[in-house]
């Protein structure tokens, strides 16, 4: 009973935390390649200093392969994590955090267009829901409104993760995860260097600060206590928790940033939760870690 109650604390806690990453996209003051690039240097010594205490080799079994599909999924990484901070930015924390959130429908959808399967009803009913929650989170159809193009930037951020969660479910072992982690934020942090480097010097201290957070909190502890929640709890039940992670965004963004949700926004959010909590409960499993 300690070990699945550790086990659902450590869950709930993922989830938070994956919840407060919009949290401190939104409060550092940098762009999206700067605070990408950030994130993934700090969580990349994070990651290193945790494999060096836990006797984990990161060069281990290491090969051109792994490499090359490290290097495609960390592509995919720094692509999602710019295009959802950019939605920060642009839209704020609830509304990107909720475009994001539709990753599960196209986790869906590039499965029946790579694998040619036919969508089941539970599938058709998931994309439905998606769908009806992001008509309803849309603040207004033109795109001359911010909240708008910040979901618009959302919903790419949540198709990169999509493209990303499926390069590591298919193209890696899953033996060793820091090992996955670390090259990811590596190749994450060289690609976004040129970017990011020479508008450093503007970050302020609390900016470094919120940057150190974001990268060791929010990244690589995070990352750690996701595996952790595994160990007592099955999959689907520790990826129904970290579906909370758009619950918690919203609250945190309502609390801090008085962003206060409309009735149709919350309307839209609660068929979008709905429908990745269903995900999670008929697939089997629950979603990857939501680097959000």
């Amino acid at each position: 009973m300690t070990a699945y109650r550790t086990a659902l604390t450590s869950a709930h806690v993922t989830a938070i935390l994956f919840g407060l990453t919009g949290i401190f996209g939104a409060l550092i003051h940098a762009s999206a390649s700067v605070i990408t690039f950030g994130r993934a240097a700090f969580a990349m010594l994070a990651l290193a200093v945790f494999a060096l205490l836990q006797g984990r080799a990161l060069l281990r079994g290491l090969n051109r392969k792994k490499l090359f599909i490290y290097f495609v999924s960390g592509l995919m990484l720094a692509a999602h994590w710019v295009t959802f901070f950019i939605a920060i930015k642009v839209g704020g924390v609830a509304v990107a955090t909720l475009g994001f959130a539709s990753f599960p429908a196209f986790i869906t959808l590039l499965d029946m267009a790579v694998f040619r399967d036919r969508p089941h009803l539970a599938e058709s009913l998931l994309l439905l829901l998606v769908t009806l929650g992001l008509v309803l989170v849309t603040p207004s159809f033109e795109l001359a409104n911010q909240g708008t193009v910040g979901l618009l930037w959302g919903i790419a951020s949540g198709l990169s993760f999509a493209l990303l969660a499926m390069t590591n479910r298919r193209a890696t072992d899953g033996r060793n995860g820091v090992q996955v982690v670390f090259w990811q934020n590596a190749t994450v942090a060289l690609i976004m260097a040129p970017f990011a480097v020479f508008d450093l010097v503007e970050l302020g201290p609390m900016d470094w600060t919120n940057l150190a957070i974001l990268g060791v909190l929010c990244t690589a502890v995070s990352q750690a206590l996701f595996v952790k929640s595994l160990k007592g709890l099955n999959a689907r039940s520790a990826g129904m928790i970290i579906s909370l992670e758009p619950v918690y965004a919203i609250a945190c963004a309502w609390w801090l940033f008085h962003e206060a949700p409309s009735y149709r926004m919350l309307a839209g959010a609660a068929l979008i939760v709905l429908a990745i909590v269903l995900s999670a409960q008929g697939k089997g499993h629950g979603p990857q870690p939501a680097t959000g």
